[in-house]
């Protein structure tokens, strides 16, 4: 069957993967790309193997995910940025960056073991960070021969959703196979199919607040070869376009640079580079060889922004930390307002 056309018009939607070290995670985030690439095949749609998602070395030898993962891919309705989050507790901070910018997300649980301590944690920071959608993919199915496991463990996960204020009796829950869907077998690829119809109806498209200047804050950063660097990051607001000058705060001085390409989604996919950029995936190629942007630093349209010295915050800690703002000390707790010197 021959490949369709990239369609730009599809809706983009943002969603990830989340849930307990694991429970399948990745291996769902492998088996949505291989079976839409079975069903609907189009330029898209390219499977990838677990190994490929996690590619770093560190990642292959302990068997989980360590940083997020970006795949792409799309339904009949809409084209996907995915998102696959680490579950492991060492790497909560990597989950928190991949969850800020999912409008929606798959909550991962393996029917076998039920909601774990990371279900719990991923659940309320979704919540933290502003996902208000979520779908239950109660994975591993094929190994549990109890009907009546099966409902407890559902029934359990959507009394844990409305704990943290989720609609828990509302929430669509899959029960499925993401294994034996990667290994071909129909009834789960049906599953697999039957999760992604469930994504397009229950998620709703993202609003996207374009007309306010441009806010984007820096979630990773890359250096390439010959390119400079590269920082991805999400659209909290307006839009960008090729060439557009911004500002990068951050650092101590102010620094104006000119993008050279912004590429919409994929890295790897140089096809779908558009004029205007409304949506919140996306990577931004600076014309710098050499460029020291960080984490969580700003691009922002020239002369639109005042830095202030106060801020207000929400911190997630799982116990009492001293933690060091440029040159004063002060103790978190939950939610403070911080003076900066």
């Amino acid at each position: 069957m021959a490949k369709e056309k990239y369609d730009r018009s599809k809706p983009h939607v943002n969603i990830g993967t989340i849930g307990h070290v694991d429970h399948g995670k990745t291996t769902l985030t492998a088996a949505i790309t291989t079976v839409l690439a079975r069903r609907l095949p189009s330029s898209v749609n390219t499977p990838k193997d677990y190994a490929s998602i996690d590619a770093a070395p560190e990642e292959r030898e302990r068997g989980i995910t360590i940083n997020t993962a970006h795949v792409e891919y799309e339904t009949a309705k809409r084209h996907y940025a995915h998102i696959d989050a680490p579950g492991h507790a060492d790497y909560v901070k990597n989950m928190i960056t991949g969850a800020a910018q999912m409008d929606g997300a798959i909550l991962v649980v393996a029917s076998t073991d039920g909601p774990m301590p990371q279900t719990r944690e991923h659940i309320l920071l979704s919540r933290q960070v502003g996902v208000k959608h979520l779908i239950v993919f109660m994975n591993k199915v094929d190994l549990v021969d109890d009907e009546e496991l099966l409902e407890l463990v559902e029934m359990e996960i959507r009394d844990l959703l409305s704990e943290y204020d989720f609609p828990g009796d509302e929430i669509p829950v899959i029960q499925g196979s993401a294994l034996k869907a990667l290994e071909g077998d129909t009834k789960y690829e049906d599953i697999i199919m039957e999760l992604m119809d469930t994504v397009d109806d229950y998620i709703p498209e993202p609003e996207r607040d374009t007309d306010k200047p441009l806010l984007l804050p820096v979630e990773d950063v890359f250096s390439i070869t010959g390119r400079g660097t590269v920082a991805s990051g999400r659209i909290d607001r307006g839009v960008v376009r090729v060439n557009d000058e911004v500002e990068i705060v951050g650092i101590k001085e102010k620094s104006k640079k000119q993008l050279l390409l912004v590429l919409k989604c994929s890295v790897n996919n140089l096809t779908k580079v558009l004029p205007v950029i409304t949506s919140v995936s996306f990577f931004v190629v600076s014309n710098v060889m050499k460029l020291n942007v960080v984490k969580y630093w700003l691009l922002l349209v020239q002369s639109t922004h005042t830095l202030n010295s106060k801020v207000k915050f929400t911190s997630f800690l799982k116990k009492k930390v001293d933690v060091t703002l440029h040159s004063s000390t002060t103790t978190v707790h939950s939610s403070t307002s911080v003076q900066l010197t």
